[in-house]
């Protein structure tokens, strides 16, 4: 059993894959040897979570899910726990495994049954989350009463959880609760402090994007002793990039020319938009782009940035693109679209940011162009928040965020390039590869301008020679964990963030 930490990178297999997985272990393994093997994980990591609660709820369906629980009760009731056990299912309807496990935990004395939670759980040290696990997919989209009523005592417990292979109604392959079974008050109401979750046999990608890593917790892992075999994953857990110090005799132009276009300015729209492309070319320079340019599209305005005067300001029309590393669309308003056929055309390698992505959402002639990069083996990464994929694939929000995996497969394949779906679990997809969900990153990052910063360390990378997907998973899981080393209590502002991304993980987080 491990304990799984942004620390290291891990193979995801969604419920399909799994299930496979389950199927080839029974086929060798004694009968009920995973179910026994599963309730004993469970009782272990229960007691080591919990090891001075007395009396232990165990909610459990109707299912094989349930029957892991059951058979955790039998080991926590042997070592010295109170268990009070509510089963949801039939003896006559319950799967083989389960109702063995039934048979085995109903001559176990002194468990006690109850047909609903204990009194508002108060004398309960620890509940454990036994109900559906990946079966919820064959739940009826309204859960009946008793189901319910487990669901609700679960989520406004005050003691903790521990969901066994998934919080219950959670999809394994998405992160996002099945009809019928999202929280009644969605959001930090529905977070409790203390959640673990104890994914069995395999890790689910649903544990890691959406509303998965809410609701699940700090994930802990056992395989059950089963190796995935030939099955190979359906994504991937990121893990940090490996070191790679530079060499001595090494100079700026060995890490590569970075030119940011954005930033439309006052005599374009009566707004100054020049922040969001100042905070990219700020982060490229932190993030150890040799140099970098910025262009204001801001009618040739050249000014000074005081607070980064190595940021060279150059008119968009004297760039060389064809010998330069692009981030384009920060801040860049509707002036981006005079200047973004030629980026998309001409850039050696290309970063795709906010404007940038709207304009080329509506406009078919530009998909094609960036559909071309692709085919003409030029690096491209879009980076999009998921109102922007959502245009960019002609949806809406919800479509994009019920599968978050499945959007950026897609908009790596429409546009033969890597995508970088940000949000909570962010999803890295290209052409050829199984998506990777980023582990690091919080709440903090939830202000204006992180955005911007992303979009400058990918270009950072791409400059340095970086190939595509390498760099914007570089990238994303480095902009993360600087906002996870970022001291509690502090607001994290984009311009800070712009400083700290080159530091990783040896930086102290106060500096």
């Amino acid at each position: 059993m491990q304990r799984i930490s942004p620390h290291q990178p891990h193979p995801l297999f969604d419920t399909a894959a799994t299930r496979r997985i389950e199927h080839a272990a029974a086929a060798v393994l004694p009968a009920h040897t995973l179910m026994q093997r599963a309730g004993l994980a469970l009782a272990q990591l229960a007691q080591a979570l919990a090891p001075h609660a007395r009396t232990v709820w165990i909610a459990c369906g109707p299912g094989n899910n349930g029957g892991d629980g059951l058979e955790a009760a039998r080991h926590l009731q042997r070592n010295g726990r109170q268990v009070v056990l509510t089963w949801l299912g039939r003896p006559d309807a319950a799967p083989a495994d389960a109702q063995a496990a039934w048979q085995r935990a109903r001559a176990t004395p002194a468990v006690q049954w109850a047909d609903v939670a204990p009194d508002g759980l108060r004398a309960c040290d620890l509940c454990i989350d036994a109900l559906l696990g990946i079966g919820v997919g064959a739940q009826a989209r309204v859960p009946d009463a008793r189901l319910r009523a487990c669901l609700d005592a679960l989520r406004s417990s005050p003691a903790p959880v521990l969901a066994a292979d998934l919080p219950s109604g959670l999809d394994a392959d998405t992160g996002q609760f099945a009809p019928g079974f999202a929280p009644a008050e969605p959001g930090p109401a529905a977070c409790h402090p203390a959640r673990h979750t104890l994914s069995l046999l395999s890790l689910k990608p649903g544990l890691f994007t959406a509303t998965g890593r809410d609701a699940a917790g700090q994930v802990w892992f056992d395989d059950l002793g089963v190796a995935p075999g030939t099955e190979p994953p359906s994504a991937w857990l990121s893990g940090p990039a490996p070191t790679a110090p530079r060499a001595h005799a090494s100079h700026k132009g060995s890490y590569g020319d970075l030119a940011v276009v954005g930033g439309e300015g006052l005599a374009a729209r009566g707004m100054a938009m020049g922040g969001a492309a100042l905070l990219a070319a700020r982060a490229a320079l932190h993030s150890g782009a040799g140099r970098v340019l910025l262009a204001l599209l801001d009618d040739g305005q050249l000014p000074l940035d005081t607070q980064q005067p190595e940021l060279m300001f150059r008119r968009f029309d004297t760039l060389a693109l064809e010998r330069l590393s692009v981030v384009c669309g920060c801040g860049g308003g509707q002036a981006v679209g005079q200047v973004l056929r030629a980026v998309i055309a001409r850039s050696a390698r290309l970063v795709l940011d906010a404007d940038a992505l709207n304009t080329l959402a509506a406009d078919a002639a530009l998909h094609a162009l960036v559909a071309a990069r692709g085919r003409q083996g030029l690096p491209t990464v879009l980076t999009p928040h998921p109102l922007e994929a959502a245009r960019l694939l002609g949806l809406d929000t919800a479509a994009v965020q019920a599968d978050r995996l499945g959007a950026a497969r897609e908009l790596a394949a429409r546009f033969d390039c890597v995508a970088v779906l940000k949000g909570s679990g962010t999803v890295i997809a290209a052409p050829g590869h199984a998506p990777a969900i980023n582990p690091t990153g919080n709440a903090r990052l939830a202000t204006a301008g992180t955005g911007d910063v992303l979009a400058g360390m990918v270009g950072a990378r791409l400059a340095a020679g970086t190939g595509a997907l390498r760099a914007a998973s570089e990238a994303v899981y480095a902009h993360g964990l600087a906002a996870d080393l970022w001291p509690a209590g502090r607001a994290l502002t984009a311009s800070a963030l712009a400083r700290q991304v080159s530091c990783g993980a040896a930086c102290a987080p106060w500096l």
